[in-house]
């Protein structure tokens, strides 16, 4: 079993929580040929009537350029992974499993499979819990034991 991992620098912008709210938020984006990858919306249970939209990849200068004019800064935090690899029966069991060992609290998990291959974004807490988190996928077969910056 293989894994490849990658960090995800993600940009953020408040939206409306309302009917269309995120996607006015993303033609911006839209209309400068951004090719996003890691599209995530919450309600912001502190500021009702708002939500928060995470989105990357932004690069390039025009999507730079359109994603702040439409509101959008890099965030630090939450720190995302990108974890690709080889579907199993069990495998995300086997992941979480093995960060509770090691005492790595998630912040939060996405993992979708496509046929024989999954894809799936952590979030963690800090930068030291992702490399901590790489570093446990590189013994359980990571192609990549590359520290997460």
């Amino acid at each position: 079993m293989s894994f490849k991992l990658d960090r995800v620098h993600v940009w953020a912008a408040e939206v409306a929580d309302q009917a269309g709210g995120v996607a006015m938020k993303l033609a911006e984006l839209a209309k400068a040929d951004a090719n996003l990858e890691y599209i995530y919306t919450r309600r912001l249970p502190d500021k009702p009537g708002v939500g928060i939209l995470y989105v990357a990849p932004i690069s390039g200068p025009t999507v730079i350029k359109a994603a702040k004019n439409a509101g959008y800064h890099e965030v630090d935090h939450p720190i995302v992974i990108r974890v690709e690899g080889d579907n199993a029966a069990g495998l995300g069991h086997r992941l979480t499993h093995q960060w509770e060992i090691e005492g790595l609290n998630l912040a939060g998990m996405m993992l979708a499979v496509l046929g024989d291959k999954f894809v799936g974004y952590v979030q963690f807490d800090s930068m030291d819990d992702a490399n901590r988190a790489a570093a446990i996928l590189g013994d359980l077969g990571s192609t990549t034991n590359a520290k997460i910056r």
